[in-house]
């Protein structure tokens, strides 16, 4: 990561962003209850509600809603919202990444990433047998890349973790995990936590005397 700066402004830009569609969110779903059923809200509570006893195919109320006339309608509200959320955490790599110039394709993936998880998880509609054969689809395609900074591993987790949020319908806890993930970032980025072990209790805790040389 790049030597962190000053982190006032950027911080106040994020929160106020997540601050904004949080806020137009609760109005819209306060404001008209009957556009309720076309947000992609609620999912990890009908998961809860649904009594399973078998390994039978499952199919909760969130995936027959797929098929529903109101679908289509529900996956393009679910697919923006991942979007919405992943955008501040393309402003996090922008803002640590170590390179000097950006990886456009990266950048990219990350965006687009969590809108092609939220709809392979409403098509899987919770669908044990669906997912297997998911599974399958992609063994056999072999899908591989490389990632120059292993680091950047976290950014695509982040990203499939969005995509399966807004998918099941949950984008509450989507929110979450972006928030999260971009203060958590943020803060060690700005505390260049790991650096060093300058601090008499880094020191205690790595057992090193101020003398004792690296190596």
């Amino acid at each position: 990561m790049r030597k962190s700066t000053g982190l006032a402004i950027p911080m106040t830009v994020i929160i106020l962003y997540y601050g904004f569609w949080l806020a137009l969110a609760l109005f819209v779903q306060t404001r008209y209850p009957t556009i309720a059923n076309y947000l992609p809200l609620g999912g990890i509570s009908d998961l809860m509600s649904d009594s399973l006893d078998s390994l039978e195919p499952v199919y909760t109320s969130i995936g027959p809603s797929l098929l529903e006339p109101a679908g289509p309608i529900r996956l393009a509200i679910a697919s923006f919202s991942a979007v919405i959320l992943i955008i501040p955490v393309s402003w996090v790599y922008f803002m640590t990444s170590r390179s000097a110039k950006m990886d456009q394709a990266f950048i990219q993936t990350i965006v687009i990433l969590p809108v092609v998880v939220t709809g392979i998880a409403m098509i899987v509609m919770n669908s044990i047998a669906l997912a297997f054969s998911l599974a399958g689809i992609v063994a056999a395609v072999r899908f591989r890349f490389s990632l120059a900074i292993p680091s950047d591993a976290m950014y695509i987790f982040v990203s499939i973790g969005v995509g399966l949020g807004a998918g099941i319908g949950a984008v509450g806890i989507a929110m979450v995990i972006s928030a999260a993930f971009v203060l958590t970032t943020l803060a060690i980025w700005r505390l260049e936590y790991g650096k060093s072990a300058s601090g008499p209790f880094l020191r205690m805790m790595a057992r090193r005397g101020t003398g004792d040389d690296d190596f």
